[in-house]
């Protein structure tokens, strides 16, 4: 049972949670939790101030987050509770207002220091939250994911070395489990091999989950959040959107990769891996049964599942005719992205151009140099990709006119379909996006 940061957002959250926890009491359930919302961002704004020198003006900022944590500490904590939860946050304090020195003083490497302090907001929430199980009288004991999930030096963004965490996940957490207790820990923090701590990248205590979830055979993973599911659409953008009973985890990898907040793409591949079904819930309305996400798809009558989409996107155009019946060209290309650890989301080729998209375009200054070397290159942005996702989109004849029908007086940028049969995906100017989701919203939804 994993529970996102707004549903440990204050002690009407937690209180929540913990009756969510005991309503599962017979299921042996394992709680992950991320940090309280808000305080993953405040500590990274904290090593930033750091970073600059300004390290009295970082602890301080860290302050009222941590009276967010006292205040769930005074309202749900008995006192006996509140003095060792008391300790643990005096205990935290000390230990960040020495990391944030060393930032400035650059005495580690930066990165390896970024994720020391980040990993705060996890410890910090799954001690309170043990606490406040224990003070509704369950079972509960903090495990300290650090010790649980082994992973490789890449600070930031690390990934898990499953033979290691998968041991180690066993022999912690299954006595606990077969003693009656309930494992409660921190999502996205780590440890390499030598005992540093790491992250697994934001939206990484899905996949902590998942891995917790893989690891002991679970009968489900339940993703807890402040949505009831897997809708249609944006919420935001079609009000009328619903939940989706039931996802494959093909449609939910390709929905979560293209934008929907829900779940983060990584959360899949362990479930997927042990074909474990994963529930998307509402810790707000936890009565309500959310998106079941299982290994196929099932049967239903309609074509279209969900409708996401993601802003910020950067379109570059690479053109050159040297492409015309050579070999080894678009091996070239994509070898500068590599080299600049610059991830692609779509690609579309003619005989002698290749279109692709770029989300994040950190490197993009340093890619765009060596492309011009082999080819011309055009660039577009303030783009966005839609992404329709529905079991047999590729095979079932009409669906593509309905899509394009439908959004008729749009300029589309770029088309790819075919690579997934359950997506299809095309990118337009990010000012109409929002008009582009409702209408094609309304086309496939409407008529309910």
């Amino acid at each position: 049972m994993k529970f996102g940061g707004t549903s440990v957002q204050d002690a009407a959250a937690f209180a929540r949670v913990a009756e969510i926890v005991a309503g599962e009491g017979e299921n042996a359930p394992v709680v992950v939790t991320s940090a309280m919302s808000k305080v993953t961002d405040a500590l990274l704004a904290a090593f930033e101030l750091a970073k600059k020198g300004e390290v009295e003006n970082a602890v301080l900022s860290l302050e009222p987050h941590f009276e967010r944590h006292r205040a769930v500490a005074r309202e749900l904590l008995g006192e006996a509770h509140r003095r060792l939860f008391a300790v643990e946050m005096e205990f935290a304090e000390k230990e960040l207002a020495d990391l944030l020195m060393r930032v400035s003083r650059r005495s580690l490497p930066l990165s390896m220091l970024k994720d020391a302090i980040v990993s705060y907001g996890e410890q910090l929430s799954s001690r309170l939250l043990t606490f406040v199980c224990q003070s509704k009288n369950l079972n509960a004991r903090h495990a300290d994911a650090r010790r649980l999930i082994v992973t490789d030096d890449e600070y930031g963004s690390a990934a898990p070395v499953w033979d290691e965490t998968e041991k180690l996940i066993r022999l912690e957490l299954r006595h606990l489990i077969e003693a009656g207790e309930i494992p409660v820990m921190g999502g996205f923090i780590a440890a390499s091999r030598s005992g540093e701590t790491t992250t697994l990248g934001r939206g990484g205590s899905d996949y902590s989950a998942a891995l917790v979830g893989a690891a002991l055979d679970a009968r489900e993973i339940q993703i807890w959040t402040d949505v009831t599911g897997v809708l249609t659409s944006d919420p935001r953008i079609c009000p009328e959107a619903r939940t989706l009973k039931t996802l494959s985890y093909e449609e939910a990898a390709e929905l979560a990769y293209f934008g929907a907040k829900v779940l983060h793409p990584k959360t899949i591949q362990p479930a997927v891996d042990l074909r474990i079904p994963v529930r998307v819930c509402n810790s707000h309305r936890p009565a309500e049964r959310g998106t079941m996400i299982l290994p196929s798809a099932q049967t239903t009558t309609r074509l279209v599942k969900s409708i996401a989409y993601k802003k910020g996107i950067t379109i570059l155009h690479i053109s050159s005719a040297r492409m015309l019946g050579a070999y080894g060209f678009m091996s070239a290309i994509f070898q500068i992205f590599e080299r600049h650890r610059t991830v692609i989301d779509v690609v579309t080729t003619s005989e002698v151009s290749v279109s692709l998209t770029l989300d994040n375009t950190d490197s993009l200054e340093a890619v765009v140099r060596d492309l011009q070397r082999i080819a011309s290159v055009e660039i577009e942005r303030d783009q966005a990709v839609v992404c329709v996702v529905g079991s047999g989109l590729r095979d079932t004849a009409g669906v593509a006119g309905r899509i394009f029908t439908a959004i008729r007086d749009f300029n589309i940028s770029l088309i790819s379909h075919g690579a997934s049969s359950v997506n299809m995906t095309f990118v337009v100017e990010e000012t109409v996006v929002k008009d582009v989701i409702k209408r094609l919203h309304d086309e496939f939804f409407s008529a309910d």
